[in-house]
């Protein structure tokens, strides 16, 4: 272990036994928000629910897509729709819908978030052929068309979608595998950085632009706010791609960096990546405890409640933090871009998580299925479930980010959604991609374990990786 790690364990005895309790009473604190999460997202108010759908409503017309959609007559016809755990609301409310117009039965099918591919593969391979339409990760887009799971929808897509209505930095990497489209964008992910402004007012504070001015913000308000159970950012490190992995290109991006090079070597080890995982290490100490531990679960109930001042968190947070049945902070928290550092001076998000439907190669109804699938990433849809607390879903249209309703209803994440997502850096979508993803992701839970340096983790991911790639 090197003198930095040494450093960075070293908060001293009596310190760590005060944060191991004051942690246990936190956890204690957040476990029935954290437990109730899905519960309360679903138990909005009707008033609110009434105001959102009657805008989305209203909007419709300015967001009608490429070829107006015409119900087909699906009476007698089931379909399967395969989602992930946190899309269930918003999956639900595609089938009932897709149901009232075709009269067809849709079945929405939850799955976690890390068995998408191995489902969707095995259901296909082993020919029990259950889902009709597959919601993916984009990540996983190469190895589900090198496995045959997916359905080839390049000439669907042209005849029934333009391109240039999908957002840009998203529609390629969530769609294009060796020059074919094998899915449609379905939910828009990516970052921002949520605020807590009461919180930062306390010690006179702005929110942070730099990554230097988040770790220095971090500091001082866990070190002047710690005796009551509130920490400077909840930093999410479990160790899987969607949370530590969100984590580390967040700070990729702001600092300027890429995954690969122009010929397509991957540059885990350079400069720039190692600094990356230098800013999530020297910040961990000002953590909601431990980053290792926290996911979503944890970190948004904490900072819903007031008990992190800051969290790196998708846009829908937006439209959450100003519910009451499910926030202690309305009106008093704030949403900024991602921030930036080292030689970088331009703001630059990063494609976290994101999420697309695609036809499962074993559906035995593929046109009904298409039809689900354009229902569903129609942009009519897209607005009602982005205005919809708890749907999981943001925006994958360029008519739904900067449309009046998600401007009246998420003012704050509008105008840094839009900015941020300007040339967004993207993930891996190869056939190894989840592997690689996954590998990376353990390199880093080993530094935040103080097992590894950033130095060597980045060297042993880079040669991980190198070595998949060329294999």
């Amino acid at each position: 272990m090197t003198a930095t790690c040494v450093r960075r364990g070293g908060i001293g005895a009596t310190r760590r036994l005060f944060l191991k309790r004051l942690r246990s009473r936190l956890v204690e604190e957040c476990a029935m928000k954290s437990s109730n999460l899905m519960e309360l997202m679903q138990q909005m108010s009707l008033t609110r629910r009434q105001l959102l759908g009657t805008s989305a409503m209203l909007g419709a017309a300015a967001l009608m897509p490429r070829q107006a959609w015409s119900a087909p007559d699906f009476k007698g016809i089931e379909l399967n729709l395969m989602v992930i755990q946190p899309h269930v609301t918003g999956g639900r409310i595609v089938a009932d819908e897709f149901g009232k117009a075709t009269g067809a039965k849709v079945n929405v099918l939850p799955v976690p978030n890390d068995q998408i591919q191995q489902k969707a593969t095995l259901d296909v391979q082993s020919g029990s052929n259950v889902y009709d339409v597959i919601d993916y990760w984009y990540c996983l887009l190469g190895a589900l068309a090198e496995d045959g799971t997916v359905v080839d929808v390049t000439d669907r897509i042209a005849k029934d979608y333009a391109a240039a209505d999908f957002l840009p930095s998203i529609y390629d990497p969530y769609t294009l595998y060796k020059g074919k489209r094998w899915g449609v964008p379905y939910d828009g992910d990516s970052h921002l950085l949520f605020v807590n402004t009461e919180i930062l007012e306390r010690s006179g504070l702005k929110p942070p632009t730099t990554w230097d001015e988040y770790l220095a913000t971090a500091k001082v308000i866990t070190e002047a706010e710690t005796a009551n159970g509130i920490f400077g950012t909840a930093l999410l490190g479990v160790k899987n791609p969607f949370m530590i992995g969100c984590s580390y290109t967040n700070r990729l991006a702001g600092l300027g960096g890429d995954f690969f090079d122009a010929s397509g070597k991957p540059l885990l080890d350079s400069e720039v990546s190692i600094a990356a995982v230098q800013a999530m290490l020297n910040v961990a100490p000002y953590a909601l405890p431990t980053p290792l531990e926290t996911g979503f679960e944890q970190g948004l109930p904490a900072f819903l409640s007031g008990k992190a001042a800051m969290i790196e968190f998708w846009t829908d947070l937006g439209v959450n933090a100003q519910d009451p049945a499910m926030s202690q902070i309305v009106d008093k928290w704030t949403v900024v871009q991602m921030p930036i550092g080292g030689a970088n001076k331009q703001h630059r998000g990063s494609l976290d998580a994101g999420f697309g439907l695609a036809i499962s190669a074993g559906s035995k109804q593929p046109d009904a299925a298409w039809e689900l699938v354009k229902f569903a990433c129609s942009k009519e849809m897209n607005l009602k479930l982005t205005l919809t607390p708890g749907s999981g879903i943001d925006p994958i249209f360029t008519s739904v980010l900067d449309s009046s309703q998600y401007k009246a209803a998420a003012p704050k994440v509008q105008a840094a959604g839009a900015q941020a997502l300007n040339g967004a850096l993207a993930w891996p979508t190869g056939a190894l991609a989840s592997k690689m993803l996954q590998g990376l992701a353990d390199e880093l839970a080993l530094v935040l374990a103080l097992t590894k340096t950033p130095e060597q983790a980045m060297k042993d991911a880079q040669a991980a990786w190198v070595a998949m790639l060329n294999g």
